[in-house]
């Protein structure tokens, strides 16, 4: 089943706010076989959903909106529903009841703005918003095609469209095919060479088959699709098999969409082994995408961010004469740091970053995106020095990546000694 969303907003059409409704709502849907066309977002004029729904209903079938639905004068889409599809705006007092117990839980007063949001169409079956004040208004249209208009706030929607409405849209219009998804992880590889890799096998791939790349920095996510009757599973089961048979060991990071981190946390706990950070440039990114992971502290030691080169030498042993002659950003202080990290915290495995990030601090030799990484093990501190384009932000997070990479590539190596 093909369906559109409309999200509704002066500030999406801004970038003031970003929409995230959308992703949540495709996401929700998709494993019942549903495909999301397109997302159109537009300004909150009655114009321009007018428009916008004249041209979606002429498309789909089903037609989701998300915003437009405060009590505020900016907010239109009641109005504009009324008006395209004939019906009156009526204070409904279930809807008022809902409102007032929300408001309550929130410890604030009922004021005649908040209680406007009981104004809905009269011709709208209401969806009860069991998280917010604005209730889901789901309109029958003729030629059995369907609109559902949900809320802007997105903890209001993804709580919604998960407890009610997707249950009640696969209800109104059940999908024979499904969507079977395999996701594979791979990492230390260009997407052209992986693809050169995969090429044969997926050109023999079934029709009702599809791989997609998914790159990020360090990490490409490898989204195997396959839609059809119930009767593909199995065969897509083989298919992922064999895709991960194609992928050179050394770079398959996992079966099954996860990040770094998690994949590595979770074989250090595995192999009851822990972990620590020594941080200059990433300044605890690494850290903190570790202990992002529920579970982290059965094998994250500690971490320390030693910004400033005195704690580099006062806390973490790096000797201050090194410092001097090769400057903070260099092979001998990184592997000193993760060394000194490790022995500080007794940590199995550790891991140092120091590096430019930008703007300023680019010397002769060293420009900003010069990174070490250094990793250290009871097999001894091995480093690499790399160079990453892009803003300080950017810098930060792909040095954090690929000091993550580089643990788990020391803890595959420690599991094969």
């Amino acid at each position: 089943m093909q369906y559109i969303i409309i999200a509704i907003g002066d500030e999406l059409l801004a970038g003031q706010v970003t929409d995230t409704n959308s992703g949540s709502i495709a996401r929700i849907l998709e494993p019942h076989g549903w495909e999301l066309k397109r997302v159109e977002v537009i300004a909150d004029t009655a114009e321009a959903l007018h428009e916008a729904l004249d041209r979606a209903l002429s498309e789909v079938k089903v037609v989701l909106t998300t915003g437009g639905l405060g009590p505020t004068k900016d907010d239109q889409t009641k109005q504009t529903l009324c008006r395209l599809f004939g019906g009156k705006l009526r204070e409904d007092p279930e809807v008022l009841e809902n409102v007032k117990q929300v408001i309550s839980r929130r410890n604030l007063h009922l004021n005649e703005l908040t209680a406007r949001q009981a104004l809905v169409p009269d011709n709208a079956r209401i969806i009860q918003n069991e998280v917010g004040t604005a209730p889901i208004l789901w309109f029958e249209r003729p030629e059995d095609k369907v609109v559902v208009c949900m809320p802007g706030v997105p903890f209001e929607t993804v709580q919604m469209m998960e407890k009610r409405v997707a249950a009640e849209l696969i209800k109104r219009f059940p999908e024979k095919d499904i969507l079977v998804r395999h996701t594979v992880m791979a990492f230390d590889i260009s997407e052209s060479a992986l693809a050169q890799i995969l090429s044969d096998w997926e050109d023999s791939l079934p029709s009702f088959a599809h791989l997609a790349y998914l790159p990020k920095p360090g990490i490409i996510r490898l989204r195997l699709d396959g839609r059809g009757p119930e009767s593909i599973r199995p065969k897509m089961e083989h298919l992922r098999k064999e895709l991960i048979a194609l992928i050179p060991a050394e770079n398959f990071l996992a079966d099954g969409d996860v990040t770094v981190e998690e994949q590595l946390l979770r074989l250090l706990t595995e192999r009851n082994l822990t972990v620590s950070t020594a941080e200059s440039c990433t300044g605890g990114t690494i850290a903190s995408r570790l202990c992002s992971i529920p579970g982290a502290s059965a094998a994250m030691k500690g971490a320390v961010v030693a910004y400033s080169n005195e704690v580099k030498a006062s806390v973490l042993g790096v000797n201050a004469a090194d410092i001097e002659a090769h400057g903070a950003v260099s092979e001998s202080v990184v592997e000193q740091m993760a060394a000194g990290i490790r022995h500080l915290t007794n940590s199995d495995l550790a891991v140092a970053t120091s590096g430019i990030a930008g703007l300023g601090g680019a010397t002769e030799g060293k420009p900003v995106g010069t990174v070490w990484i250094a990793t250290a093990s009871a097999a001894g501190v091995k480093s690499r020095c790399y160079h990453f384009p892009g803003t300080r932000d950017r810098v930060i997070d792909r040095a954090a990546t690929a000091a993550l990479i580089a643990l788990f590539r020391e803890l595959s190596e420690l599991n094969e000694r």
